[in-house]
């Protein structure tokens, strides 16, 4: 992308920081992202990505907007209830940001499908849909930056069984469906703290696009939201891993 005086203003804070610069933005600018789910992890990520000028970023999501949704998912507002939400946020995204490019797919991901990024967001809420992109991060050789929040604790952490050797993909973690496993629709979640998340992915996924600092591999961040208190964990390699093991 051409570095013309609205861009280098526009980019300015990010060439200010040495562990982003100049180099860092065209590094942005020439991403490609593929956010799967556009609601309470998928906005504000899709945002945040958006003003940081990743060139490429494509948005899949099935869904309409429901008023149920506006607790959390801050890029809706009222007078969207009923309309498909890949389209209004891929909307609201190129409002932020002219130069980009938004691609809107509005469909479930399901793994017989081509996802274009390079970098692959899972904001779902659902494990048949984590396990298939982490099965697909792991065969194509891609990062997966994955979120989660339920009631009040969120997590965030990045994949990367198919670009790094020793790191554990998502299954290493979570091998099956757990038993008790819980829709926030069915136990809630606090709005604030889905967007805690979801800024979380951005600033992930920022630093694996312009080598900045040390992304989240091989660890998951714990938000405590009633405490207000934040943990990591370690995660190993699992060798009996039905996806990335052996």
């Amino acid at each position: 992308m051409a570095q013309t005086p609205d861009h280098l203003e526009r980019h300015k804070r990010h060439i200010l920081l040495k562990e982003i610069g100049g180099p860092g933005v065209q590094k942005l600018a020439a991403a490609r992202v593929s956010i799967i789910g556009a609601g309470a992890l998928g906005g504000p990520c899709a945002l945040y990505l958006s003003a940081a000028g990743v060139g490429q970023i494509e948005i899949w999501d099935d869904d309409a907007v429901d008023r149920s949704n506006l607790q959390r998912q801050v890029q809706f507002s009222d007078a969207d209830i009923g309309a498909a939400k890949a389209d209004l946020l891929a909307v609201r995204c190129k409002a932020l940001n002219p130069e980009i490019a938004v691609q809107v797919r509005r469909a479930r991901f399901t793994p017989d499908q081509t996802v274009s990024g390079d970098i692959l967001i899972d904001a779902t809420d659902n494990y048949e849909t984590r396990f298939d992109l982490n099965r697909l991060a792991h065969g194509s050789g891609r990062y997966l930056v994955s979120g989660a929040a339920s009631r009040w604790t969120g997590q965030v952490s990045v994949y990367a069984s198919g670009k790094q050797a020793g790191a554990p993909c998502y299954q290493c973690f979570v091998p099956e469906t757990p038993p008790d496993a819980e829709a926030c629709d069915e136990v809630g979640v606090v709005g604030a703290l889905t967007g805690m998340v979801g800024t979380r992915m951005a600033l992930e996924t920022i630093k694996l696009i312009s080598d900045a600092g040390a992304p989240l591999i091989g660890r998951l961040l714990i938000i405590d939201g009633l405490s207000g208190e934040s943990r990591i964990l370690k995660l190993r390699p699992n060798p009996d891993c039905s996806v990335c093991g052996g």
